[in-house]
């Protein structure tokens, strides 16, 4: 959760700059000298909302509202017929992502949440603390982009452009353009679509940018950075399974986990996958040295059926279950690292018969759900984890990208990586959202405009097109509304 710290700080900072404003207001000596400071700074303060608009970028839009004309047409038209799209398109997105919440709320677990597309995010929650910065960048980067979509449409469709402003709503930034509405009520229903339409159409471009930014980074990085190699640890958590001395260290590079290849990080979790849903791995040993120690008759039994042959006190010694052509089932107590360092991993006996030596393919007998890992990290021997496979996914962060020369940083690939993909996802949810028919949202005007557009001449009463956006409209709102309700209760409350 959130530090209360963080919470103090916030509001606190919020409620000192109001008591600010207010004692200055009330003021009969400054207030007069405040309110113009104000004004021509084109500062406006209210609770938690903090908002700034300036002239001085109107020649940087003009000049590219003015810019190849031509291309500047073919591209809103673009934006627009995307703009039409997306806004059917986000009606049914919203639809499949409301079913599936309501899927999930009536089932017993929350598997399947990761496959929608949509999330409420709430941070501290479902949002790590750490990567605010990513996020709040990210959506300041998306609103701006938003806004000079249609502050050049506008200025391409004659309307007059009054001004750019940025704001903050209790920590969330944003911006706006101030556009003379008298213009913009007298130009044609597919001018307006134009321009309403331009801001979630830079918003998908942005995504695609950033995307291809994303997948194109190798590239990018190849005269500093290598991929390819393995997987390289950036961070290990402080008491975690993979901590300690045989553990793993930051600047190690996971070539192997068990028998699974590791060339990159998907690779690392798509292994992790695969060992937790398949039986456990077994490994090639001497038969005579699992003849000398074997356990006989001193196994005992654990409550979920498997047997444990070991002392509860030995912290290097696992129980191995393995079977030879005359018994089924034997146990045999061996050091775990000593047994199985080298040792190639198996399935059955026949895995283990390329050797001249007797080899039996030896199981480690764990808890139900519990696995033995070999982890191949280099240049360290290889570490032996015993626990849950996902308890390991989670203890280490992981990058593709390993530095050429000695000097560079593991986290600056990291750090890239991480703000194009918040870039690609608040970027795409902006343009998803935006183009929700519902009041307030740019899609409220992209549907007036539409209906105006192509319903004039079969619905001649203005009234009656007026009647049909408007419960749309609401449609739209409940949808959206329903959403993050369930949405933000699903984060927070299950």
């Amino acid at each position: 959760m959130i530090p209360i710290s963080v919470v103090v700080f916030v509001l606190g900072g919020w409620c000192l700059l109001y008591l600010v404003d207010t004692l200055l207001k009330s003021s009969s000596s400054v207030k007069t000298s405040y309110e113009d400071w104000l004004s021509s700074n084109g500062l406006a303060l209210s609770p938690f909302h903090i908002r700034w608009q300036t002239g001085l970028l109107n020649h940087f839009f003009a000049k590219w509202g003015r810019w190849n004309p031509q291309f500047l047409y073919r591209w809103f038209n673009l934006g627009m017929i995307f703009g039409v799209v997306a806004m059917f398109g986000s009606i049914v997105l919203l639809t499949k992502t409301l079913l599936q919440t309501l899927a999930q709320m009536l089932s017993e677990s929350p598997e399947g949440s990761n496959e929608q597309m949509l999330q409420v995010v709430v941070p501290g929650v479902n949002l790590p603390v750490s990567q605010l910065a990513y996020f709040f960048i990210a959506i300041l980067i998306s609103g701006v982009i938003h806004e000079f979509g249609h502050g050049v449409a506008a200025i391409r469709e004659q309307v007059r452009f009054n001004g750019f402003g940025m704001f903050i709503f209790i920590i969330y930034p944003g911006a706006f353009v101030d556009l003379f509405t008298t213009h913009l009520q007298l130009i044609s229903p597919v001018q307006q679509l134009r321009i309403f339409c331009a801001g979630v159409w830079h918003n998908f471009v942005l995504c695609v940018a950033a995307l291809a930014f994303l997948l194109l980074l190798p590239l990018f990085l190849f005269p500093f950075y290598y991929t390819g190699a393995g997987a390289l640890i950036t961070e290990v958590v402080e008491d975690s399974p993979a901590s300690g001395p045989r553990g793993l260290f930051v600047g190690d590079l996971v070539t192997w986990l068990e028998d699974c290849p590791v060339r990159s990080v998907d690779d690392w979790h798509a292994c992790v996958r695969e060992i937790s849903h398949r039986a456990q791995a077994g490994y090639c040993v001497n038969a005579a040295t699992l003849q000398d120690t074997r356990a006989g008759g001193r196994g005992y039994r654990r409550l979920d059926g498997t047997i444990e042959c070991c002392s509860n006190n030995s912290l290097t010694d696992i129980c191995f279950s393995y079977s030879n052509n005359l018994e089924s089932r034997l146990y045999a107590c061996l050091p775990a690292r000593k047994t199985i360092e080298f040792s190639q991993t198996c399935h059955t006996n026949m895995d283990c018969q390329k050797d001249f030596v007797p080899s039996l393919c030896a199981v480690p007998s764990l808890e139900n759900q519990t696995r033995l890992i070999r982890v191949k990290h280099q240049p360290q021997l290889d570490m032996l984890f015993v626990g849950y496979p996902l308890h390991l996914q989670y203890a280490v962060s992981l990058t593709n990208f390993v530095p050429r020369y000695g000097f560079l940083h593991f986290d600056l690939p990291v750090v890239i990586e991480t703000f194009c993909k918040y870039l690609v996802s608040l970027s795409g949810a902006l343009a998803v959202i935006n183009a929700v028919p519902c009041f307030a949202l740019d899609g409220q005007w992209m549907l007036h405009s539409l209906l105006e557009a192509t319903l004039s001449s079969l619905i001649l009463e203005k009234h009656n097109r007026e009647l049909l956006g408007f419960f749309i409209l609401l449609g739209g709102s409940a949808l959206l509304a329903s959403n993050v309700a369930l949405g933000l209760w699903m984060v927070t409350a299950r």
